[in-house]
């Protein structure tokens, strides 16, 4: 198997719509060049439900499932997509488990090395963090929606919200 370049790496990751969305080229290939490429084999585990993560995981190729106790579906996520931002963000231990569906690669981004980036580059890390609370924002208006039974509710609000930040 031919292992992609840091440029397609680049190119999934600034085309996704549900990651990082704030980041710009420049900013990931400050990330990139820094973070650690892991490889997961189908079933492995990539977060464990109450064990800190230290860091957070982006989704190169492949795709995993999150399962939230308490949530009879899991979701899934894919490339672009991150896990373990919880964890990251509060420095407890993780609220669910993530594991590969299939054979998965991610970049592994640890505290210390996105602190230094941040640094060194303040406006990286407000974007970052803008990016990180888009996604929780949109994570839980998606599990609101679930347990209401409206699960058209979310997706609708966040192209509302997506419309209007567009202008």
């Amino acid at each position: 198997m031919v292992k992609p370049t840091q440029q397609q790496d680049l190119s999934t990751l600034t085309s996704t719509k549900n990651g990082l969305i704030h980041l710009t080229a420049n900013d990931w290939a400050l990330i990139a060049d820094k973070a650690l490429r892991r490889d997961f084999k189908a079933g492995d585990s990539l977060v464990q439900l109450g064990r800190r993560t230290h860091g957070l995981f982006v989704i190169l190729r492949g795709s995993a499932s999150v399962q939230i106790p308490g949530q009879s579906r899991g979701a899934e996520i894919g490339p672009g997509q991150v896990c373990g931002e919880i964890s990251f963000i509060d420095e407890l231990p993780a609220t669910a488990n993530v594991a590969a569906e299939s054979d998965t690669e991610a970049y592994y981004l640890d505290r210390p090395t996105l602190q230094s980036l941040f640094e060194l580059f303040p406006h990286l890390g407000s974007r970052f963090y803008r990016s990180l609370a888009s996604i929780l924002s949109r994570r839980l208006r998606d599990v609101i929606a679930h347990q209401s039974g409206d699960a058209g509710a979310a997706p609708k609000e966040t192209a509302i919200l997506k419309k209007s930040s567009a202008k």
